[in-house]
């Protein structure tokens, strides 16, 4: 990446604590408390701490979107899925932490992605779970481990390396609910774009609704393609296409190294607040994890093995509501994708490895998805990948735990290798994802458009094989 020191920490301000009577009220959910003294504060303080304060009346702006469920709206909508469940039962999941829930100016709220989490995080519920018919998530592992196996064969006949690339054809549309001239002219648009490096090595703009004013460089960490839309016009969608390669080496940890004063090490060694903070807790336990390890090598293996042993899968509230994701996912054993991600790459970072972000789209043709990951770096190897929930243990299947550590299938779109990077050109107000960049932003003159004012699509058109 060239000039990613020019991209400034848009997140810096979170640095500055609440005072501690506001975090109190958010502590027992007296929003309309905190939210009175938050606007004071705001109105009142000099920058950056009024920045602070902004950014805490925008969570809690987005609470009601987090948590739109009462208890017996939650309870009607579990109860379709499990067998004779009943309202007593429903209550003691929500005491056993099995439903994500928030009290909310004294009552119980519950979160919109609860029903997944609960048969996560309690598995004697799924015994009694009514079945919808997995036939397509079945033939997905099938073909994702195929696809594997195919990465591991081409790479080790070729010596290692970026192997059998597939040429994506995509259309990537955002729609909005009302129109600009609604909302307030122009509506500014970002949409994400592949990055071309590493594992894409070709990217071309096709065609497009309205033209770009701008497309950001090649290498940008976060690339977007920047819209402004006027009068009626509801809908941009652009279409492009890219080659997304299979990756994979042998590695030897006796030849693993690190450089400590080459350019990697000083860009990817370093602190990131908020997401990526070496804390007290999380040095000690890295320290205690890794030592007497051989080699750079056997460190990250020792992380990646505790990580992907010890973390569930769970969904997540929006990341902005996250004061230290790693730190959280370290605490709870739970965390999604990006969330073990940014967890992998902390505690490599402490453990002086270099590792990076890396985030975009799973990319199989069956169930693509949003998906984030990671990158660690060995000399003479270069980048290698690393996708914690991937490979996760409890996803049944040694075969993920053992490819998806150095290696990866392929199905991938990669748009980000950075995280609360500046978009080019600047969003002026608070994103509705602050840390990543999956499914664009959306934004008037006067405020930020978040999620439940417009829909983002991405399909694929077409895959093509190229060897």
């Amino acid at each position: 990446m060239s000039g990613g020191s020019c991209y400034t920490n848009t997140l810096e301000y979170l640095k500055h604590p609440l005072p501690a009577e506001v975090s109190e009220l958010l502590r027992r959910g007296e929003l309309r408390k905190a939210e009175g003294e938050l606007r004071r504060l705001a109105e009142t303080s000099p920058q950056p701490l009024a920045k602070r304060f902004e950014f805490e009346l925008e969570r809690i702006r987005r609470m009601g979107y987090e948590y739109p469920y009462t208890v017996e709206e939650a309870f009607r909508q579990l109860r379709k899925r499990v067998e004779d469940l009943t309202l007593e039962e429903f209550a003691s999941l929500i005491s056993r932490g099995c439903v994500d829930h928030a009290v909310i100016e004294g009552e119980v709220r519950v979160h919109r992605r609860f029903e997944p989490n609960a048969f996560w995080l309690c598995g004697d519920l799924s015994s009694r779970r009514k079945s919808l018919g997995d036939e397509r998530s079945d033939l997905n592992e099938l073909t994702l481990k195929w696809r594997a196996e195919r990465v591991l064969s081409a790479a080790r006949e070729k010596g290692g390396g970026y192997v059998l690339p597939l040429r994506y054809r995509v259309r990537a549309r955002v729609s909005l609910k009302r129109s600009p001239r609604e909302l307030g002219e122009p509506v500014r648009v970002w949409i994400p774009l592949p990055r071309v490096e590493g594992i894409h090595s070709e990217f071309r703009l096709l065609d497009y609704s309205v033209k770009p004013v701008h497309v950001a460089p090649p290498d940008h960490p976060q690339r977007t393609a920047y819209f402004e839309l006027y009068g009626d016009t509801r809908e941009v969608w652009v279409e492009y296409e890219f080659t997304s390669r299979g990756f994979h080496v042998e590695v030897d940890p006796r030849e693993a190294s690190v450089d400590p004063d080459s350019e990697v090490a000083r860009r990817y060694l370093s602190e990131r607040p908020p997401h990526i903070a070496f804390t007290g807790e999380l040095r000690e336990f890295v320290d205690r994890l890794t030592r007497g390890a051989a080699s750079p090598y056997e460190k990250v293996q020792r992380i990646w093995g505790w990580i992907t042993e010890n973390v569930r899968y769970t969904y997540a509230k929006d990341y902005i509501f996250y004061d230290n994701i790693p730190e959280y996912v370290f605490r709870e054993k739970r965390g999604d994708c990006g969330m073990q991600a940014l967890l992998f790459i902390t505690m490599c970072r402490i453990a002086g490895v270099p590792a990076r972000w890396e985030s975009g789209w799973y990319m199989h043709p069956l169930s693509p998805g949003m998906h984030d990951w990671a990158q660690f770096y060995l000399e003479p190897y270069g980048w290698l990948y690393a996708d914690p929930s991937f490979g996760n243990k409890r996803k049944g299947g040694e075969w993920r735990n053992t490819f998806y550590l150095g290696s990866t299938e392929g199905y991938r779109l990669a748009s980000n290798i950075e995280v609360y990077a500046e978009f080019d050109p600047p969003k002026r107000y608070i994103r509705s994802d602050p840390v990543d960049s999956q499914r664009g932003e959306v934004e008037t003159p006067s405020r930020n458009l978040y999620y439940d004012e417009w829909d983002f699509a991405l399909e694929i058109v077409s895959v093509e094989k190229l060897a």
